[in-house]
This record gives C-alpha cells, sequence and structure tokens, in this order.
C-alpha cells in the first residue's frame, strides 16, 4: 500500500531583474495553473519614471521624492484570500547568489539607503473573491542626492495555503517575488571589496573555515570568482582549498564564502588564509591573513560535525551480532562439555556395574 505524501513545492516566481540574475516574469501557462488553483496573480502598474525596456521596477527618482508604486493582486477563487507581503534589501548568500526574499542573512554595515525602509507597504492585504486590489508601495527617497543604485525585492504569498491530502498528488505553494531599482543619476559606480575576518564555523553541520568580505559600494559585482586556500601560519602547505566562479554579489552586502575541511577533524591552532577575488570587467583583490583555530572552538565543531560523527557512531548492529555469536559458541561449548560428560560418567557406570558382578 503506497503511502500518502503531502509534498510542498515552494515555487517562487520571479519578475526579471537581469541585475538580481533571477528568472524572467512568470508565463501565461504557469499563471493559469496559480489560477486554477485557486491562487492568486499579481500585474505590475508601472509609473511614467520607469525604464521603458525592462519588466520589473526601474525606477529614475529624485532626492527627496515621494512617490507610489502599485502592484495590481487579484483573488481568482470563490473564497477571501490573505496575502502577506515583505520587502527586503537584496543581500548575497555564502554561494554567491542574490537573495530578494525574506531572509536571515546579515546586512553590511556599509548600507547606507536600506530598500525596506525607503520603501514601504501593508504586512498583508486582504482579497475578497473573484476581485482585484491595489497593493500601494510608498517610496521616500533620501533628501540628499546618491550614486548607484537601491535595490530590493517585494515578496507576496499567499496566507494558509492547502496541501494535497491525495496519495502521490503534489500541490504547489506559490509565492511571487518582484524587483525595484531606484537611481537618481547615470554616473557608473564601482564595486570595491573589503576583508572583514577569516575564522572557523560549522556549515551544514560541516567544519569549515569562513571567510567573510564585504561589497561597500552601490553597485553589483557579476561574474565573481573566489579562490581561497587555507594553510599553516609558517607553512606553504595548502590544507584546505576551494574555487567558486559565476558568482555575483549585491550592492552593500557582505558574504561569507566557505571553505570545506572535506569531512577532517578540526585541528586548534594558527592558520593563513590566502584569499583571491576577481570579477569580469578585470577587478581583483587579493589578501592573505592569519586567523587562530582555539581548543574550544576546535572541540565544539568536532562535537557537531555530522561526518565525524557518523565515522565515530557505535555500530551497534555488529556488536549485536558479535554478542550473539559469542553466545552461540558458548553454548556450543557447553552443551559439547555435558554431552561428553554425560558419556563419561555412563561409561563410568557400566565399568562399576561390571566389577560388582
Amino acid at each position: 500500500m503506497k503511502k500518502k505524501v503531502s509534498i510542498w513545492l515552494i515555487s517562487i516566481i520571479y519578475i526579471a531583474l537581469p541585475l538580481f540574475a533571477i528568472p524572467n516574469c512568470v508565463s501565461a501557462d504557469e499563471k493559469s495553473e496559480q489560477a486554477a488553483a485557486g491562487g492568486f496573480t499579481y500585474k505590475v502598474i508601472y509609473p511614467e519614471n520607469q525604464h521603458k525596456e525592462v519588466s520589473y521596477f526601474d525606477l529614475r527618482m529624485k532626492p527627496g521624492q515621494k512617490q507610489t508604486a502599485v502592484i495590481q493582486m487579484s483573488n481568482n477563487s470563490d473564497k477571501e484570500i490573505t496575502v502577506d507581503v515583505s520587502l527586503n534589501a537584496t543581500k548575497t548568500n555564502s554561494n554567491g547568489v542574490l537573495e530578494n526574499g525574506p531572509s536571515s542573512l546579515e546586512k553590511d554595515p556599509s548600507l547606507k539607503y536600506d530598500f525596506a525602509e525607503i520603501v514601504k507597504g501593508k504586512e498583508s492585504v486582504v482579497i475578497p473573491p473573484k476581485q482585484t486590489v491595489d497593493y500601494p508601495l510608498e517610496i521616500t527617497m533620501p533628501e540628499t542626492t546618491f550614486d548607484g543604485v537601491i535595490s530590493g525585492g517585494i515578496y507576496m504569498i499567499q496566507r494558509d495555503q492547502e496541501s494535497e491530502k491525495q496519495a502521490g498528488m503534489i500541490k504547489n505553494k506559490y509565492a511571487y517575488l518582484v524587483g525595484m531599482l531606484l537611481t537618481e543619476t547615470d554616473k557608473k559606480i564601482k564595486p570595491d571589496l573589503e576583508l572583514n575576518k577569516v575564522y572557523a564555523d560549522l556549515k551544514n553541520y560541516r567544519n569549515t573555515i569562513i571567510v567573510d568580505f564585504s561589497n561597500t559600494q552601490p553597485a553589483y559585482l557579476d561574474e565573481m570568482a573566489v579562490d581561497v586556500q587555507v594553510m599553516g601560519e609558517k607553512s606553504d602547505e595548502v590544507l584546505y582549498e576551494t574555487k567558486q566562479t559565476k558568482m555575483r554579489m549585491a550592492p552593500n552586502s557582505k558574504i561569507n564564502f566557505p571553505v570545506s575541511m572535506n569531512g577532517e577533524k578540526m585541528v586548534p591552532g594558527n592558520y593563513r588564509a590566502h584569499i583571491l577575488v576577481t570579477a569580469k570587467t578585470g577587478e581583483k583583490w587579493e589578501w592573505e591573513e592569519n586567523f587562530t583555530i582555539t581548543n574550544e572552538e576546535a572541540d565544539k565543531f568536532n562535537q557537531e560535525d555530522v561526518s565525524l560523527l557518523q565515522e565515530n557512531r557505535i555500530n551497534w548492529q555488529l556488536i549485536v551480532m558479535i554478542i550473539l555469536s559469542v553466545l552461540v559458541v558458548i553454548l556450543i561449548i557447553f552443551v559439547s562439555v555435558r554431552v561428553i560428560n554425560k558419556k563419561k560418567n555412563k561409561k563410568k557406570r557400566k565399568v562399576v556395574g561390571r566389577k560388582k558382578r
């Protein structure tokens, strides 16, 4: 009998944002699919100061300008629905992928103008059955002129979406992400990287060295490649190395780049990291950074590393088999000894009987 499986598949459907490297606007088929499923759909209402050649919000603003941008949301079902909305500044995750939705990633200290503070909107909107409502986004630009870009995303997800209860069925849980860029000038700003620190940590419950660095400028860094080598403080022997290409960094964001220790036990001591970061435009950043792994850190992370736990895990099945085997051998010996003793006693009784005769 097949098990009933209920799977929540989060289908994040984006409006294309070339600067964000996210997929294009949701297709008509995909919107029809969600409409048939009784969900909601959306439409971006572009204002006059919208860049005409793109499908996401790309607005040319002025210092101190206030403006309302609008997203229309339509309820295709026969029931009232609630859509939860979050406004998020663009961040960079550890894989060099830009995050525009809700995220636990830290803000970089260089972020002067936070998207979530400049663009305001309600946290939720109620849409009556078979109706369309406007969701206003109130934009208030900083009073002072700035060069570069303010970037973020408007994340929309229907509340209380139900999973499919039928066996073998998959129910999509839909969310939408609309990108927004805000600029005031055409001046090109170059990205600039700064190394923050190198330290030991866990990544996916495995021993890892983290290289923490920031893009401190309001500009995107494209086609980023990172090469990190970790050595002993006074040695040139490379202990761990990680290379990764085709990465990106958001404006005024940080990245915690992981260097795997390949399942090895973390050893306390002094180390040195050589870090090289390059971009397609020819920019290059190179750092040498010493760092220390303390006894406390090594003990803590080694106890939590799942690969080490698997190696150290007691094989109870093998132990049980060994114990059973030993018991069987003991039982065989015990039975054999008893049989032999019985035979000996039997012979003795026969001999005694003959003597009496």
